[in-house]
């Protein structure tokens, strides 16, 4: 009995660090998104203020309806004022950056700090005047639309004059 039960935990040590089987490891429902495989793109001059960098990671499916970007700006850059109608995570990688809502609130984030920007949120984010900043963003996606985008943030509006 002692032998058959140190079989089973074997067994099942050997199923949870994927050694029970090659077939496993080369599972191939998995999808890859290969480093530098998917759109990189410079931020649009009519949704972005200063130097931004958009590198996709993944997109939305039928399962997981949320996608994964880098989005660096370069000190002073930011977004336009938009909302998410599903919400968005953000990871602040490097870098000390900003986000400000409707109501003049603006906080300072930093690398390690997560972000929740809950759904139909009007908010904006990016670089502080001084430093870079890259997030890592999640973003969902609802009815197809994963942001709203709406005018430019003044400068008053980002330095919280």
């Amino acid at each position: 009995m002692k032998q058959s039960s140190r079989y089973l935990a074997f067994c099942l040590i050997l199923s949870a660090v994927g050694l029970s089987s090659p077939a496993l490891a080369a599972d191939p429902s998995q999808e890859i998104f290969a480093a530098g495989s998917q759109k990189s793109f410079k931020g649009p001059e009519n949704l972005f203020t200063g130097d931004v960098q958009v590198d996709m990671l993944f997109p939305a499916n039928e399962t997981a309806h949320y996608s994964g970007a880098y989005v660096t700006f370069q000190p002073g850059a930011r977004t336009a004022w938009h909302l998410h109608p599903a919400g968005q995570h953000m990871v602040v990688t490097s870098g000390v950056g900003l986000t400000g809502t409707r109501d003049g609130k603006i906080v300072t984030i930093k690398a390690g700090d997560a972000v929740w920007c809950p759904p139909d949120i009007d908010h904006w984010h990016g670089a502080t005047p001084d430093s870079p900043m890259t997030h890592l963003v999640l973003t969902g996606d609802l009815d197809g639309k994963n942001v709203i985008w709406k005018e430019k943030v003044s400068d008053a509006q980002y330095l919280g004059k």
